[in-house]
């Protein structure tokens, strides 16, 4: 895919400073207009384009907040006799900017939790957006109060302490069946999750937008009390062709 003319040219000159300035006001336009759309239509444009991305069974547990931004990543395993190097999640958290999604792999054990109140108390200082949990997390209720979004597969109340280590943070990390790095994107709602590789966001955007300009075409013929069978024989099964 092409660079935009900018870009080259701040390439060529070799500002750092202004590039750092692009990259983040480039993240922000993406984020404010992934956060106009939501997991299903991502997911058709995905579909359509024959790109990975849709994780199944990951559900919202703490709040009705949608998630959209770039991802920071913690994979945690099985102690197994392993002394922790560092609490768990504590770096990432750290090194998080504001927006982050901190996603988290934690599947070596379903017996414990992986994430609990504490860090989403630190994340939310942070100004981590919230939290994508492979396996299972504890303190949903103080989450909950607390506004900090969390996707995992369930809860437990069972500390992770002695349990579980981090083994490593701002590396890949499986998600159902998706490799997560850092710089990903996701999108989490009550639908569902779904990442985005950055290389494609421009593009999943640029259709996603499309698809829900058509919608909503569709929407205001059903308003206007158009049957529904008709409007959707019309055009609807093209809208997600591939």
């Amino acid at each position: 895919m092409a660079q935009p003319p900018l870009l080259c040219n701040l390439c060529k000159e070799g500002n750092t400073a202004k590039l750092r300035l692009y990259f983040r006001l480039m993240s922000e336009e993406y984020r404010q207009r992934l956060s106009q759309l939501d997991s299903c239509v991502i997911s058709d444009v995905l579909d359509r384009l024959n790109l990975p991305g849709v994780v199944l069974g990951l559900n919202r547990l703490s709040t009705d907040k949608k998630l959209a931004g770039p991802v920071q990543t913690v994979k945690i395993e099985a102690a197994e006799g392993r002394l922790p190097q560092r609490p768990l999640c504590s770096a990432t958290i750290e090194r998080a900017r504001p927006g982050d999604v901190i996603v988290v792999e934690h599947r070596s054990r379903q017996d414990c939790s992986g994430w609990g109140g504490i860090l989403s108390r630190a994340a939310r200082v942070q100004k981590v957006a919230g939290v994508i949990i492979e396996g299972m997390c504890r303190d949903v209720d103080e989450s909950r109060e607390l506004g900090f979004p969390i996707f995992a597969r369930g809860a437990v109340p069972v500390t992770p302490r002695g349990r579980v280590i981090e083994t490593g943070f701002n590396v890949p990390v499986t998600v159902g069946t998706i490799t997560v790095v850092p710089g990903d994107w996701v999108i989490a709602d009550g639908s569902g999750v779904v990442f985005i590789k950055p290389e494609n966001l421009s593009a999943v955007l640029d259709e996603a937008e499309t698809i829900v300009a058509r919608e909503a075409g569709l929407i205001a013929q059903i308003e206007a009390g158009v049957p529904v069978g008709q409007v959707m024989s019309r055009t609807y099964a093209h809208m997600a062709k591939k």
